[in-house]
């Protein structure tokens, strides 16, 4: 909420804009620079988010105490299927993905946040962003303007800022979701996998303390479909929501490999920059380590180094890029051919084992992508039309 103290100061080292895990992160770590920032959020916090809420390995090593308490399940399990089929399960002596709730997890990242130093104002929406002199001006909706020496863009697919920059995406999808309680029955229930009847669709089942988060992802433009694989999932999972359960949409986006990260001295992170993980559409992990950078870059920049910023763009092209450009090769693979990566991850040891050190943060798509005849293989694949 507003800070009255600083009501009559509108100059600040650095603004963020988006207050989710790459906002509150990027804030928190330009405090920890030195920076005075200010947090801002259109949405009145704690606030729902649409969300599977997976965290994986690269999530984890980076998360705050504050964070890691929300942690509501450590799972040790995964079920496969493929167009609803029979179900593969996968168990693991120790667990290898976390589950969070986002409204929990978010104001938990905020309340770190502001802990550093940070001040926050959520309900605070901006409306425009000018360049003047090398800083930038910010106007609130409410006509409230702010000046800062550099800001964060973190608002989201479509923010105002990511428009400002000009970011430019290569895909959107729509993903559907609903949350249900959780029933004495589904004590036992793991992390279920289904990758779907459509190209490039999967289905999942989250299990948390006291829900199950359900939901799909499509390319956007097929909303009808991806309602019906929605209701078509949650049958065959043999649930029954009600109207008082939560029902929401999101699109979600990545970025094409031209898209701008930065324009004078406002910089883009998260999702708002297109940072996602094109097969799996995990995001949370590129959120967290791209807020970290931005944070400390904006810091330094707002402290006398003009080069910062520069740094922040070319390690966001050099650590981030390349895992999006392989995400991106393996969805055109798994759009050609769902039974044949169904087989590999489910069926085979090779596949299980992948699977596994891939989201406890072992390994990475891009660290597979050196090598010469995984980068072949999956071109050949890619180009092969669907049998």
């Amino acid at each position: 909420m507003r800070d009255t103290d600083t009501d009559a100061d509108q100059h600040w080292d650095v603004v963020v804009v988006g207050a989710g895990p790459a906002g509150a992160t990027a804030a928190r770590s330009a405090a920890r620079g030195g920076a005075r920032v200010l947090l801002l959020d259109k949405a009145v916090f704690p606030r729902y988010k649409t969300c599977g809420g997976g965290i994986i390995g690269q999530s984890r090593s980076r998360l705050t105490a504050q964070a890691l308490a929300t942690i509501e399940a450590d799972l040790p399990e995964v079920g496969f299927s493929h167009r609803m089929g029979r179900v593969t399960r996968v168990r693991t002596e120790s667990p290898f993905v976390a589950m969070v709730d986002r409204e929990r997890f978010d104001q938990a990242n905020v309340d770190a946040a502001t802990e550093a130093g940070v001040v926050f104002r959520d309900g605070a929406n901006v409306r425009a962003l000018a360049d003047e002199d090398g800083r930038t001006r910010l106007t609130l909706s409410d006509g409230e303007e702010l000046v800062a020496r550099v800001v964060v863009g973190a608002d989201g697919s479509g923010g105002r800022v990511g428009r400002y920059v000009g970011a430019v995406m290569a895909a959107t999808d729509l993903g559907l979701e609903v949350e249900v309680p959780r029933r004495p029955e589904d004590a036992a229930t793991g992390l279920l996998l289904d990758w779907g009847p459509h190209p490039g669709t999967y289905a999942w089942l989250f299990p948390k303390s006291d829900t199950l988060t359900v939901g799909v992802i499509e390319r956007k433009g097929h909303a009808d479909q991806t309602r019906r694989y929605l209701d078509d999932w949650i049958e065959r999972l043999g649930l029954h929501p009600s109207d008082q359960d939560r029902s929401s949409g999101h699109l979600t986006q990545w970025r094409t490999s031209g898209s701008p990260l930065r324009r004078g001295t406002v910089v883009l992170a998260g999702e708002t920059a297109g940072l996602l993980e094109p097969w799996t559409r995990e995001g949370i992990s590129f959120a967290l380590r791209s807020g970290e950078w931005a944070g400390e870059a904006a810091a330094a920049h707002a402290g006398g180094d003009p080069a910062a910023l520069d740094r922040y763009a070319s390690r966001v092209q050099a650590e981030l890029v390349p895992e999006i450009v392989a995400g991106e090769q393996l969805l055109r693979v798994f759009t050609r051919f769902p039974g044949a990566f169904h087989f590999l991850i489910a069926k085979t040891g090779f596949g299980r084992r992948y699977f596994i050190r891939f989201c406890r943060g072992e390994t990475t798509l891009a660290r597979a992508f050196r090598r010469r005849w995984v980068r072949t293989v999956t071109g050949l694949l890619a180009r092969t039309p669907a049998s």
